[in-house]
């Protein structure tokens, strides 16, 4: 009997190729850039590149930074007065004791003072937190601007100005602090930090563009003592904001044994420059106000010497948005020989024109090499001082400019009380000529890692 035909076996899909499975269709989600490797070969050459956003700037990019804004705000609140107390001082020791000889010696005396305590003011913070020294000793600076201003109003005797004043000199450097904070947030990474410097340096320069302005006009508004007052009171609430920003604080290294930022490698030069550049700073605002009021304009010299803190302003931002090549020691010398460039631009312009708004245009381009030797310096600066020592290295450049500033401010006025104004030009130029000198002949190391904290 014919056996009946076998059913022909059904072939079955091999384990090797499944059929894809149906699953309901998802909006595709973006993946972060794997870096090359086996599972991620690097593109051709010759491949299309992929369309992407336009990347942030570097400023946003800087304050994307988790914290940065809020201790920016603080530190920027507290670094305002740094413009307002010395003006406020003279305009409200003047007009009510009537005599600009004891104003002057005052703040001489204020400015000497804070030279001397500073670096220890740094040092502690350095040892101990930000937090737990910059309180106090705000509190204590604010409290001797407010018995400066008690001894003024009240018509204590004058060495009671003298003591008052000296005791502002525990102010932190809240810049230097400010600095140490992007230091520690941006270890590492040598662009952003370049960003972070060029933006500080803006911000110097805003505050000692506003603080003067804003102290006139509360001054003469209001009553003598107006400015004074308000500069206490935005120096201690802006302090308080920023030492509240605790998880941006640079930490505490108090066992470090770290040689002092004076013993480093190029650290001595800079000094130097710092204190030359100084000069350079003290003589044009003195010789500047002589010009305007030997002009009939006294009054228009603070908007021409803003005019001047505007050009570096607007020259530091543009200097942060860029990326310079090579190695700041290079840059430096480059820097000072723009500033010795452009500074004798406002000896050109009175001396040739006698004209204070022709000035005024030259002070603005002149100012415009400031900051960028500025943030150099300072770049410089951080790269040199010990690790645990941030704060005491930065300090220790603006003792030193601020000692230029002393002597500058006293060697221009000289030439302007024996020459003329337009003969006191001459000492900002020739203070950025011998920067320039310095540092072509005592070269700064490249490498600063001469028992100095690595570069960012």
């Amino acid at each position: 009997m014919p056996q009946p035909p076998l059913p022909t076996p059904r072939k079955t899909p091999t384990p090797a190729s499944p059929p894809p499975p149906k699953t309901p269709h998802t909006p595709h989600k973006p993946q972060p850039p794997q870096p090359p490797g086996p599972s991620n070969p690097p593109a051709p050459a010759n491949a299309i590149p992929r369309l992407h956003p336009h990347p942030p700037g570097p400023y946003r990019r800087l304050f994307a930074v988790p914290g940065a804004r809020a201790f920016t705000v603080g530190n920027l609140l507290a670094r305002l007065p740094m413009g307002m107390f010395s003006v406020s001082a003279v305009v409200m020791i003047a007009g009510v004791r009537g005599s600009y000889g004891l104003a002057g010696a005052v703040t001489a005396t204020g400015l000497a003072a804070t030279a001397a305590v500073a670096p220890w003011t740094a040092r502690l913070v350095d040892r101990y937190g930000q937090a737990r020294i910059a309180v106090p000793a705000t509190a204590f600076a604010a409290l001797g601007s407010l018995a400066l201003l008690l001894c003024v109003r009240f018509d204590a005797p004058a060495w009671t100005l003298f003591a008052a004043y000296a005791a502002t000199a525990t102010t932190p450097n809240t810049g230097g602090m400010s600095r140490a904070r992007w230091a520690h947030l941006l270890k590492g990474d040598e662009s952003a930090l370049h960003t972070a410097n060029s933006f500080e340096q803006a911000a110097d320069e805003l505050c000692f563009m506003l603080g003067p302005v804003l102290a006139a006009f509360l001054c003469g508004t209001f009553f003598p003592e107006a400015g004074t007052l308000v500069g206490a009171v935005l120096l201690l609430s802006g302090m308080l904001l920023f030492a509240a920003q605790r998880s941006t604080e640079p930490p505490v290294r108090r066992h470090a044994r770290a040689k002092s930022p004076l013993r480093t490698a190029g650290m001595p030069q800079l000094l130097t420059i710092c204190l030359v550049m100084g000069a350079v700073f003290g003589s044009m605002e003195v010789v500047t106000i002589a010009f305007a009021d030997a002009q009939g304009h006294r009054s228009a010299a603070g908007v021409v010497l803003a005019l001047q803190a505007a050009g570096s302003c607007a020259a530091g931002l543009l200097y942060g948005a860029l990326r310079p090549t090579g190695p700041a020691s290079a840059r430096l010398p480059w820097c000072l020989a723009a500033m010795a460039a452009l500074l004798p631009l406002p000896l050109l312009a009175a001396a040739l024109t006698g004209s204070l708004p022709l000035l005024a245009g030259a002070l603005l381009i002149a100012g415009m090499a400031t900051a960028p030797t500025m943030v150099t310096t300072m770049t410089l600066v951080q790269q040199r001082t010990p690790e645990g020592r941030l704060n005491e290295g930065m300090t220790l450049a603006v003792t030193g400019l601020l000692g230029g500033i002393a002597c500058g401010s006293a060697t221009g006025g000289s030439l302007v009380d024996h020459l003329s104004p337009t003969a006191g030009f001459g000492v900002p130029a020739t203070a950025a000529a011998m920067a320039l000198t310095i540092s072509l002949i005592h070269r700064i190391p490249t490498d600063p890692h001469s028992n100095s904290r690595p570069m960012h």
